[in-house]
This record gives C-alpha cells, sequence and structure tokens, in this order.
C-alpha cells in the first residue's frame, strides 16, 4: 500500500508456499495496490512456480555465455578493473589462470558424460569465493613463496568440489588444477594441456599486464572452440554432436502423429507394435532357467556359480515380465481386456522401438533401442545356456558386460583368489593384464591365475595391441574394441605400480551410476593426459 519493493530469493525452495504467494498477489489485484509496488522473485529452474505467478512475471535469466572464450571473458570482466590494476603480478597471472579453469569447468559440461559423470550447479559465486581466499593468501605470504598446494586444495576440494559428489569428477577438478596452479603460469606457458601433439593449436596465458592486455590477449590468441582446450581428443566434438542430433530427431518423432498411419500403406502404431510383440513372445515365449534342478545337480557351489545362478534368477523374472506384459497386451488388442495406462505405454514403447519401463527396471542398464536390446538379450540367454552344459567350470573366456551384475564375477575372482592361497578377502583387488589375443577362438584355455573376460571398449582413446598400451585415438574412431583381458586378484600395495593409468569401466555411455571397477592399462604418458580427456571402458554401445 505504500509502494515498497519486496525481494524473495531462492523461490523454488518453497513450492507449497508459492500457492499462498499466488492468493496474495490475486487479493492485491482485487483490492487495488499501490502503482510504485513491486515483487522480485529469484528462483533455480523449477517445475513447481505456479503458472499464475508466471504469467504475470516479467522474466529474466542469467545463464553463462556458450562457448569457452565467451566464458574466459565474461570471468575476467567479473572483477572490477580497480582490482585487477591494484594486485602485483603474481596475483594478477594466478587470478588469470584460475579464471581460465572455472571457463573450462563450465564449459566442459557440454561434452555429455564425457565431460562428467553428473551435472553440477557451478557457478560465478565459486570464482568469487576462490579469488577472495586467493587474495588472502597472497595478502599473508608477502611475496614469498606460493602455497601451490594449500590453493589447490581449497579451489579443488572446497569451493569447486564442495559441488562434486563423483570421485572421478573431482580427480578431473583436480588434474586441471595440477596444470595449470604451478609456478610457470607466473609467466608464459601453455593453458591447453597436452596440446603438443596438434599443430596450429594453442593458448599461452599472457605475461602481467593491465585489465585491457588480458582482454585483447583473449580476443586475439583464442581460437574458436575446440575440444583439445580441455584436454579431450578432437573425437568429443563428433560424439556430443551426434547425440545433439540424435535427440532432436528423437524429439522429432515423438512429435509426429500417432493415432493412425501416416500414410496410404503405412502401419499405425498399433499394427506395429502387435508385430514386434509375436516377434518378441515368439523369441522368448519358451526360454526358462531350470534354477532349482541346476543347484541339486551341482556338486559343488563355488563363488563363480554362484554369479551365474543369479544371472539367471534375473532372467527368469525377467523373462515372466515380458512373457505376462504382451500377453496382457495381445487381450487389450483382441479387446478382452480395456487397454490401461500400463498397456498404452507397452504399446507405444513397441511403436518407437523402445525398451518399455516394466522391462527396464528388472534388466541391465541400457542405452539400446528395443531391437538392438532384443539382440544383446538374446546373446546373453545363450552365454548362460553355455554355461549350463558345464555349470562346475566357468566359461574359456566370459562376456563381462553380458552380465547384469559384473560386479558379482570379478568379486568372484578374488574370493576363489583368497580361497586357493588362504589370503584376506579385504585385502585384495582385481588387477588387469590386456592379452594380444583378439577373439574367443584365440584363447587356447581357462586363466591360470583369475579369468578372460571379453566385451570391453575403449572410449576417448585408441589401444596399441603390439605395444600392449593406451594411445591416442585415431580419427574418427569413437570406440576401440580391446582383447582379452586376464582379471586376476592381487594385493593392493602388488596393484599401486607406476605406468598405469587406472581406467573406470563402466556397464554404458551414460556412465556415472554404471561404474563398476577400474581396469589397469599401461600408459607411457601421464596418466592425468587420459583423465583429462574422459578415457573409459564401456560394456555396452547403442
Amino acid at each position: 500500500r505504500n509502494g515498497h519493493w519486496v525481494i524473495l530469493n531462492n523461490v523454488h525452495l518453497m513450492p507449497k508456499w508459492l500457492i499462498e504467494l499466488e492468493k496474495k498477489l490475486d487479493e492485491y489485484g482485487a483490492e487495488g495496490s499501490h502503482e510504485k509496488f513491486r515483487v522480485f522473485l529469484t528462483s533455480d529452474p523449477s517445475n513447481a512456480i505456479p503458472i499464475g505467478i508466471l504469467n504475470r512475471c516479467i522474466k529474466l535469466t542469467n545463464e553463462p555465455p556458450a562457448g569457452l572464450k565467451a566464458n574466459l571473458k565474461r570471468a575476467w570482466c567479473f572483477f572490477p578493473k580497480d582490482y585487477i590494476e591494484e594486485a602485483d603480478s603474481k596475483t594478477k597471472s594466478i587470478l588469470f589462470g584460475l579464471c581460465h579453469f572455472h571457463s573450462i569447468i563450465m564449459e566442459r559440461k557440454q561434452f555429455g558424460p564425457m565431460g562428467y559423470n553428473m551435472k553440477y550447479p557451478f557457478s560465478i559465486g565459486d570464482l568469487r569465493d576462490s579469488a577472495t581466499c586467493l587474495q588472502n593468501y597472497m595478502d599473508n605470504i608477502g611475496g614469498g613463496k606460493i602455497p601451490w598446494q594449500d590453493l589447490k586444495y581449497i579451489f579443488g576440494e572446497i569451493m569447486y568440489g564442495g559441488h562434486i559428489v563423483n570421485d572421478f569428477d573431482r580427480l578431473l577438478a583436480t588434474e586441471y588444477l595440477n596444470f595449470y596452479m604451478k609456478d610457470e603460469l607466473l609467466d608464459e606457458t601453455e593453458m591447453y594441456p597436452f596440446a603438443e601433439d596438434e599443430k596450429g593449436v594453442s593458448f599461452m596465458s599472457p605475461a602481467p599486464t593491465s585489465f585491457e592486455k588480458y582482454i585483447e590477449h583473449i580476443d586475439k590468441n583464442m581460437a574458436g572452440d575446440t575440444p583439445i582446450a580441455f584436454g579431450l581428443h578432437p573425437n568429443a566434438e563428433i560424439d556430443f554432436r551426434t547425440q545433439q542430433s540424435n535427440t532432436m530427431f528423437n524429439t522429432l518423432i515423438e512429435l509426429q502423429p500417432k493415432g493412425a498411419s501416416s500414410g496410404e500403406g503405412a502401419a499405425s502404431p498399433q499394427q506395429v507394435a502387435e508385430s514386434t510383440a509375436n516377434e518378441i513372445l515368439d523369441k522368448f515365449g519358451e526360454k526358462n532357467f531350470d534354477v532349482e534342478d541346476l543347484v541339486r545337480n551341482l556338486d559343488e557351489m563355488g563363488p563363480y556359480q554362484n554369479v551365474f545362478i543369479q544371472e539367471m534368477d534375473v532372467m527368469n523374472v525377467l523373462l515372466d515380465e515380458i512373457r505376462r506384459s504382451i500377453k496382457e497386451l495381445q487381450l487389450g488388442f483382441a479387446g478382452e481386456l480395456t487397454m490401461s495406462e500400463a498397456m498404452e505405454d507397452l504399446m507405444m514403447s513397441l511403436y518407437m522401438d523402445r525398451v518399455p519401463v516394466s522391462w527396464a527396471k528388472r534388466a541391465w542398464p541400457s542405452m539400446k533401442s528395443l531391437g538392438s536390446w532384443v539382440k544383446n538379450f538374446s546373446d546373453r540367454i545363450f552365454q548362460l545356456e553355455e554355461w549350463m552344459n558345464n555349470p562346475s567350470e566357468i566359461p574359456k573366456v566370459t562376456w563381462l558386460s553380458g552380465l547384469v551384475n559384473p560386479t558379482s564375477f570379478l568379486t568372484a575372482i578374488c574370493q576363489v583368489t583368497a580361497q586357493k592361497n588362504q589370503w584376506e578377502l579385504d585385502k585384495l583387488v582385481t588387477f588387469t593384464r590386456i592379452t594380444k589375443m583378439m577373439t574367443v577362438d584365440e584363447v587356447d584355455g581357462n586363466s591360470r591365475d583369475g579369468a578372460y573376460i571379453i566385451g570391453l571398449s575403449l572410449q576417448g582413446a585408441s589401444w596399441d595391441i603390439n605395444g600392449t598400451q593406451i594411445e591416442k585415438s585415431k580419427p574418427k574412431e569413437m570406440f576401440c574394441p580391446m582383447p582379452v583381458i586376464n582379471v586376476k586378484a592381487v594385493t593392493k600395495e602388488k596393484a599401486n605400480i607406476g605406468g598405469i593409468y587406472h581406467c573406470p569401466t563402466y556397464m554404458t555411455e551414460q556412465r556415472g551410476p554404471t561404474w563398476y571397477f577400474n581396469a589397469q592399462l599401461k600408459t607411457t604418458s601421464p596418466p592425468a593426459r587420459w583423465t583429462l580427456a574422459g578415457v573409459a571402458l564401456i560394456g555396452e554401445i547403442a
């Protein structure tokens, strides 16, 4: 009534109270309020804000600019010109390195799972707080030796690291800081990590200079965005552009009318779903594992036998759900049952070539289309059927990515080794040795220490089969199939050897929650190079 201004911050944290706020605003609108009265709301992107509030608001968004150069300029210009000009030369250099680190951390997310395992809310506030800590440290040392370790810990573990919850993403941030935060930063040094192999791709940090000269240096010397600036291989750009295209086309397909056939002679969604359902039922209608009979006939139940029996139990549950849901859908098509929402969803999944939600819940993590998924499912069943022919032995080579729970198989390797050598299980870890055998047929027999596995592909790098070491990716090669790998159990002390990159292994390209172990890959380059390149082993390629 008095024309005051009210600001309410972070309203997305109070979704229930926003309904009350909407009613209050309606009351003020009906009663008539002062013409100078204003309400300002701040919020993260949220679906909880009532439509009524959104409709009457003037909406402003503040998003970081796209592109590494724009992010770096924005980060640098965030600081007042007077603050930069008054700073000593060491502070200027470190601050520029910090701004570059901030822009790299912000922009790396565009590469999807290869960039980070999770999404993080990094913001300009992290840069501001890091700069404040930097200034405090520089004031305290009074021109003495720069405490690089302290600064790296504060930036990587507290300011930016406070957002990071995934160990591999935390390691990534640490390796970036190890590259930037060093004495060479005080003069002129290369800011693109491990870019010496790339011709004509470089960005040097300038010698300490004025505020305007730094901006001029960025404009003049930083070329267009390139994955090399992040330590990634140029193939990473092909990968994320492909993902963007796939997402766009999938959206377009979903927006198409589905009520009837889209053209003369084209099948309707029901006809396509019915045909697909019949094919799947023909393939898996009679499949089933008699686990109880198998257990009765086993002379001894070892760790490996437990793994495969658990896999069979999962497959039986999934097979039962597939048969149940398809038969239910067929009754709906025949008019004998009313089509429920679950049946409609199943029909649309079969029509859109997507794995139905009820099947995915009972299956393994997968990004495959339904057709590829069914073929993959069939291959998994075949591996278990092969094992059933000789259940006392494990397969000569196990298709590790063909197991629903590959971690259990790796644990079984440790258990068998512990029992055989009378070692403590909790002191053992898996250790990988990459062979030169590319196919199962080349393997003569079972591994003498551990087990042979196959089915993994290297993303972000390539494998030199002759030199048995990791190397730079070949152009346009997104994935490099790995040879047969011998996995054995060793003590933790023996696993910590030099010249090794501890390569994270994931079930799918989604990475993140699908991690299950680290493989040891030989390398002549620093392991940090492969960490920044997002190198990982992937079990299932979509």
